[in-house]
């Protein structure tokens, strides 16, 4: 692993954990029910979350699923969270920022918003003690892998703390500088729709020779997950794996052989190069 990037395994919450301080989330959707969900089954109680949602669907579903009852607007049961959790379009983030700032000047902020800068979210708030995350939706079902980053001010207590609720989401990674997270932003951010696209063309060329769609589909997503589940297990990296199982000759050379001819490996580097490009942009954009 490269030096500049720190890796962290999972936090369980485990009966010998120090309890987990009241946590708000600004914002009741997606990412945040499934940072929710993760807390709850484990163990924290749902009287120690506050949630602000301005749409009535979104705080029904809430109420329907945690038994959480969400509030409209930001008010004073904010003041009692240790951390708020910041899970709003980056496009509203300056406004909503405005309205809770006043109510949360004590807590550590964590941001799953997609492409604010920490200094854009510190001047919006007024305060120091950032977190910037970079999720993925594999988060939903509690396999996924964020990015973290933490301004200096963040002591080493808030940043266990964020990897504690992070960690109901699946893995992270922490990275020494922000700009960093666009990086991570192309490569496991954006990261999912690849594997969707790849499963896309393995499901259609099974079904071009001859599979039905079902059993064409279920083959290739046990085979992405049976490969990344071995890369993730071996101490070898994904060419000398993928050397294992290519014999000169055979029909994986042929497939192989045939991607590099179209250089795809190129052309899937530089449509990342063109994902972290728009990160960079989007930045510019929603922190102005």
């Amino acid at each position: 692993m490269p030096p500049d990037l720190i890796a962290s395994p999972p936090h369980p919450m485990t009966a010998s954990a120090s309890p987990l301080p009241p946590i708000a989330f600004i914002g009741g959707g997606n990412m945040a029910s499934a940072i929710i969900g993760g807390l709850l089954q484990r163990g924290l109680p749902a009287g120690q979350i506050e949630v602000v949602e301005p749409f009535e669907p979104a705080r029904a579903a809430l109420r329907e699923k945690f038994g959480i009852t969400a509030q409209p607007a930001a008010g004073n049961a904010l003041a009692r969270a240790a951390l708020v959790v910041w899970a709003v379009k980056p496009q509203t983030f300056k406004e909503a920022a405005a309205a809770t700032r006043a109510h949360t000047a004590t807590a550590l902020h964590l941001s799953v918003a997609a492409g604010i800068p920490t200094d854009s979210i510190a001047r919006w708030l007024d305060t120091q003690h950032i977190v910037r995350a970079m999720p993925n939706t594999p988060a939903l079902v509690g396999k996924g892998i964020t990015g973290l980053f933490a301004r200096p001010q963040v002591d080493p207590q808030g940043k266990a703390l964020v990897e504690r609720v992070i960690a109901t989401t699946g893995q992270f990674v922490w990275v020494e500088a922000e700009e960093q997270l666009d990086a991570v932003t192309a490569l496991s951010g954006s990261g999912p729709a690849y594997v969707f696209l790849f499963l896309e063309a393995m499901t259609q060329a099974g079904v071009d020779m001859g599979l039905p769609p079902g059993q064409a589909y279920q083959l290739a997503v046990a085979t992405f997950q049976g490969a990344s589940e071995l890369a993730a297990r071996s101490p070898e990296s994904a060419e000398v794996l993928r050397q294992r199982v290519t014999s000169k000759g055979g029909t994986t050379h042929a497939a192989i052989t045939h991607l590099q001819a179209a250089q795809v490996p190129a052309h899937f580097i530089a449509a990342m190069r063109a994902a972290e490009a728009r990160a960079k942009e989007l930045a510019a954009e929603f922190g102005a």
